[in-house]
């Protein structure tokens, strides 16, 4: 543990992944709170799902867009326009209420215009710390952000149940824009700057690792949506219907993110092997499966806390792949294309998670989750031959510059 000590003596470095996890926050509580606020005004969660799916077909654009333009334009002015717009659309849909085809309308455009955080953050990181800390600090930016995608849910269960739909879309906003503002105004925005990439928009997905990393994490991403969405389902109030939350339901997702953080600091930062990325779903999964044995809290609450250890060094393994094999020129597109896989995955996971809901209850979404989860590890497990063997070596991006052979005449 004293490695994470370490990374304290690097001035600025907690500032940024504190108020970088501030300014991501929202992303992991806008899904159950869309979700339950379109199923309470529209009735049903079909079109909850549409809503979602909406969202998401412009985060698909959106992220290496916005992504590749922090080269051009800078990443404060790309943060700061898209926080303020994303924030604006979601209190519209918080306080109007409009139909079916406008919300749509509008959830495509909070896609277009989510914040690019996750690939600024971790484009800073590599400048920020020396090599041999930087495997340490992808783990604890992955255990951060369990709390995002995990905790997210349990804030906005919470913020639903007691206060309402309105109040938690309100809240999301309320963290995107001032998350966002204290994560710009720190200090080591201006000591880095994104080069322009030299390659066309797109050719970072020639890189292997690059595939590899933006599809994995969309299944594995999409299950913890579906698994967020069956938990809600199973612990709603009876006689209120499934649009309504509980506090049980906080409480599970709650040990689930526990897990997560511990396994993140435990196993993280240790050294990403060919197979690293296979083992590390197999225990979220066998997490997950287990659910299917019991809805009781308890029984619940224990095996996702046993699956949840796998969750954040399954992230740390990913990023640590990103920054060994990508010019510093193209991580943020690289970031912004597995960015954008996850980001898709919570809104894939959720839509269909909520239609297998209305067909089978609780127990369809976790086949769901269990089903999305299983998808990842069989390509994980196909694609071991690209995953690099990092024991003993430092996180170093390849230079931007390669050696030219002049043939001799």
């Amino acid at each position: 543990m004293g490695i994470y000590k370490d990374l304290g003596r690097n001035p600025g470095v907690f500032r940024v992944l504190v108020s970088q996890l501030v300014a991501r926050f929202p992303f992991g509580m806008l899904s159950i709170v869309m979700l339950l606020h379109m199923q309470h005004a529209f009735g049903d969660y079909t079109s909850a799902g549409i809503v979602l799916a909406a969202q998401s077909v412009g985060q698909a654009i959106s992220g290496p867009l916005t992504s590749r333009l922090m080269g051009r334009l800078g990443m404060r002015r790309v943060l700061s326009v898209t926080s303020i717009i994303c924030a604006a659309l979601l209190t519209t849909i918080a306080f109007v209420h409009l139909p079916l085809l406008i919300v749509t309308s509008l959830s495509f455009l909070i896609g277009i215009t989510t914040p690019p955080v996750t690939p600024a953050v971790r484009t800073l990181y590599p400048r920020i710390v020396p090599g041999n800390q930087i495997s340490a600090l992808f783990s604890l930016d992955a255990a951060a952000q369990e709390i995002i995608w995990v905790v997210g849910p349990v804030v906005a269960v919470f913020v639903a149940s007691q206060f309402g739909t309105v109040a938690g879309l309100c809240v999301a906003a309320a963290f995107m824009v001032l998350g966002g503002a204290w994560f710009i105004s720190s200090p080591a925005f201006d000591k880095v700057r994104i080069p322009k990439a030299r390659s066309r928009f797109g050719a970072v997905l020639r890189r292997p690792t690059v595939v590899i990393a933006t599809t994995v994490t969309f299944f594995f991403v999409a299950s913890f949506a579906a698994i967020e969405v069956a938990i809600v389902r199973a612990f709603a109030p009876a006689g209120e219907g499934a649009g309504h939350a509980s506090l049980e339901s906080g409480i599970v997702l709650a040990v689930f993110a526990s897990g997560s953080l511990v396994g993140g600091l435990l196993m993280g930062h240790r050294a990403v092997r060919p197979w690293s990325l296979l083992l590390r779903v197999l225990v979220v999964l066998a997490g997950t499966l287990a659910c299917l044995v019991s809805l009781n809290i308890w029984w619940l609450a224990t095996v996702l806390f046993i699956g949840g250890m796998g969750t954040a060094p399954t992230f740390a393994a990913v990023s640590s792949m990103i920054g060994v094999t990508v010019k510093f020129s193209e991580t943020a597109e690289a970031f912004g294309w597995i960015g954008t896989g996850q980001l898709v995955g919570v809104a894939t996971g959720s839509a269909i998670a909520g239609i297998a809901i209305d067909a089978s209850g609780a127990e369809g979404a976790i086949l769901v989750s269990g089903g999305l989860l299983t998808i990842a590890a069989i390509i994980a497990a196909a694609t071991t031959r690209w995953i690099p063997d990092l024991k003993g070596k430092d996180i170093e991006p390849p230079p931007e510059t390669s050696t030219l052979t002049i043939p001799l005449p």
